[in-house]
């Protein structure tokens, strides 16, 4: 069954004021109606969703600029967003769990990471679907827009929000706009990556600056205004542009060059956490929908669970440390979260002129309000600034609080400060968490996982190919047990200062394997000073920021290939072939090549025999000396898998084919 057209489903009158109507534009049937085990078949139903919130409610002040926000007749800020959702045609049939993904940058990822499926954003085939693990399990799979600068391009969820303005005109503000170029090019984009910018005001405003810079941390270089414009190129002319920056003489690769200009009519973006809010806890509590087929209207969903990744890993962080799992009613909204790869991150999703697309890398996207203060979900004080609270603070005392698990790469401690979530701010003792939170971190992996065979592109060393998707299936069905039955999932499973297992870079054991260049630095972790209106408010008065003194990031040690001792040790590293590492730097073509690449691990196989080991000066026992043959070898990976299994970190279903991977490992690397 395909459906396409417009259906308005009205919605204020039975759940309030916060989510208003849904518009339908399609609805049709996955696959044909294809039958997924006891949820039957599923459909497909893609339309926009439009919100008005009262500015007055205190779950809605919380919203940065909410009260110069533009209002309707009935006093209330009005925005839309697009939505999407995956549900068993006939609800009663599900599990009775909304899983909702946060979309990164738009994009959808939650078939891809968790039914093995080729990468959509309009599913709708089978290598799209993959094996079927999450409609198997009955989920109502649910995205929304929450990003008002994704660029209009089809199939990318956005959010339409309106922009505050003064009672005596137009909002004015500092932006900053970061760009690290990877080869000569003479203009760029004042947006990050491909997100829609901010323009300038006053194009010509000669209080705009241009710098550059070598390192994060080295001072500033202005480049004189008379050298460079806010322009583009177009068939070999110049074309005022205030969306982008032109300079004659180029921008050349491995440099950091920083804009700063004044902007005007920031979009509300705290609109976005809230959609996301009032969509989930309207689906959670709200009658049901007109497209569920129940006579009687009772609710079908009874738990949600949200999950981010990267980006949307640091929503959901950001989310929570604001207060937005409150609804405007007071209730929780998600019942179970999953913040993945996010490190210790959070981001500029609720302030003034914030870029919801910034984020921060080791060698990128510096200095914006990403890894700050506080990292832990428990309140830890800052003795340098005198502040004391946790990210969990607002959620705690509304008690809101839902079951956390923080599941990370090994590139997130070298990348993303995630030590932080786990230690004291001076790094010196273990933080541990609330009963509510699990940590886990997948070692030896990087922040998504490369394909196999890996390559290198833009780095010094093949990319990390090993593969965290499978344990993630199981996490996802232990946070399904703990939110719905209350079963207690798999104990936290990360790096401790006590044991040894988290050390400063200096102190890492990392062997001294032919060829390869060990990183000098790592992501940190300042205390920096937006304004003093920043933490009230929202503005952002310092661009760049203030920097002050730093917080103590810690990486996880390694044993004597260079393998992470601590964390879920997939067979990959347990039984290794290769050292996987969490860090790689950029080849030396794309210039800074002793900075770190950004999300990027390394593969480093191991020497295939005792002469090939000793011809290189590998400190590491090769291939041969570990395993008498392919057999052996397959049979430590079978036992790894399965004790994995037993402990809930694999599910059985998936121990097969993490075998039948490391056979085709085996075949590549003694080739």
């Amino acid at each position: 069954m395909i459906g396409r057209g417009l259906w308005i489903l009205w919605l204020a009158g039975m759940a309030g004021a916060e989510l208003v109507r849904i518009e339908v534009h399609e609805r049709s049937d996955v696959l044909d109606g294809r039958a997924w085990g006891k949820a039957g078949a599923y459909e497909r139903i893609a339309g926009r969703a439009f919100f008005e919130v009262d500015p007055n409610l205190p779950a809605n002040r919380i919203i940065t600029d909410i009260a110069p926000a533009p209002r309707n007749a009935r006093g209330r800020v009005e925005f839309s967003a697009d939505l999407f959702i995956l549900k068993p045609r006939d609800p009663r049939q599900g599990n009775g769990t909304l899983l909702f993904e946060v979309c990164n940058r738009g994009n959808k990822y939650l078939l891809r990471q968790f039914n093995l499926g080729a990468a959509s954003n309009d599913p709708r085939t089978a290598e799209h679907f993959g094996d079927g693990f999450l409609f198997e399990q009955g989920y109502t799979l649910v995205w929304l827009g929450w990003q008002f600068d994704v660029p209009d391009q089809p199939d990318l969820l956005r959010l339409f929000a309106p922009a505050a303005r003064g009672a005596a005109g137009p909002i004015t503000g500092l932006v900053r706009s970061e760009y690290v170029p990877d080869r000569p090019v003479r203009e760029f984009s004042l947006g990050d990556r491909t997100m829609i910018a901010y323009p300038a005001a006053d194009p010509e405003d000669p209080q705009a600056t241009l710098t550059v810079r070598d390192r994060v941390e080295a001072p500033r270089t202005a480049i004189p205004r008379s050298e460079w414009r806010f322009a583009r190129e177009e068939f070999g002319r110049l074309v005022p542009d205030a969306t982008r920056v032109w300079m004659k003489a180029g921008f050349q690769p491995g440099k950091i060059y920083e804009v700063v200009y004044r902007a005007r009519d920031p979009v509300v973006a705290g609109l976005g956490p809230a959609a996301v809010r009032d969509l989930v806890s309207y689906l959670k509590y709200g009658d049901a929908p007109e497209w569920a087929p129940l006579s009687d209207q009772k609710r079908f969903l009874k738990h949600a669970i949200g999950i981010g990744t990267s980006q949307s890993g640091r929503f959901l962080r950001t989310f929570l440390y604001y207060g937005f799992n409150q609804d405007e009613r007071g209730r929780k909204v998600f019942d179970g979260i999953i913040a993945h790869v996010a490190g210790a991150g959070r981001g500029s999703f609720n302030h003034r002129f914030a870029q919801p697309s910034r984020d921060g890398h080791p060698f990128l996207n510096q200095f914006y309000p990403t890894d700050i203060y506080p990292f832990a979900d428990v309140e830890l004080e800052d003795a340098e600034t005198g502040l004391r609270e946790g990210l969990l603070s607002r959620a705690r005392q509304a008690g809101v609080v839902p079951k956390i698990f923080y599941t990370n790469s090994s590139y997130e401690y070298y990348g993303r400060a995630a030590s932080l979530t786990h230690t004291t701010l001076d790094g010196k003792a273990d933080v541990d968490p609330p009963a509510t939170t699990r940590i886990y971190l997948f070692a030896g992996t990087q922040h998504s996982p490369a394909a196999f065979p890996p390559g290198r592109t833009g780095t010094q060393n093949p990319v990390n190919p090993n593969d965290y998707r499978r344990p993630m299936r199981a996490l996802l069905a232990a946070m399904q047990r703990w939110v719905a039955e209350g079963v207690e999932p798999p104990p936290s499973r990360y790096p401790r200062i006590e044991r040894g297992e988290l050390v400063p870079l200096s102190q890492l054991r990392f062997p001294r394997i032919p060829g390869v260049t060990l990183p000098s630095r790592i992501r940190k972790a300042w205390r920096a000073d937006y304004g003093p209106e920043f933490r009230s408010a929202g503005i952002v008065a310092f661009e760049p920021p203030r920097v002050g003194k730093e917080f103590a990031v810690l990486v996880p040690q390694v044993d004597e290939d260079g393998n992470e001792i601590a964390g879920i040790r997939l067979p990959e590293v347990a039984v290794p072939l290769a050292t996987y590492t969490g860090w790689n730097l950029r080849a030396p073509e794309i210039g800074a090549p002793d900075e770190l690449y950004s999300m990027a691990g390394s593969w480093l196989p191991l020497p295939r025999t005792r002469a090939e080991r000793a011809r290189r000066g590998d400190p590491r026992r090769s291939i041969e000396e570990r395993y008498g043959n392919r057999d052996e070898y397959l049979r430590k990976v079978s036992e790894c898998a399965r004790e994995l299994a037993r402990e809930g970190y694999l599910l059985e279903r998936d121990v097969p084919r993490v075998v039948e991977e490391a056979a085709r490992r085996w075949d590549y690397v003694i080739r």
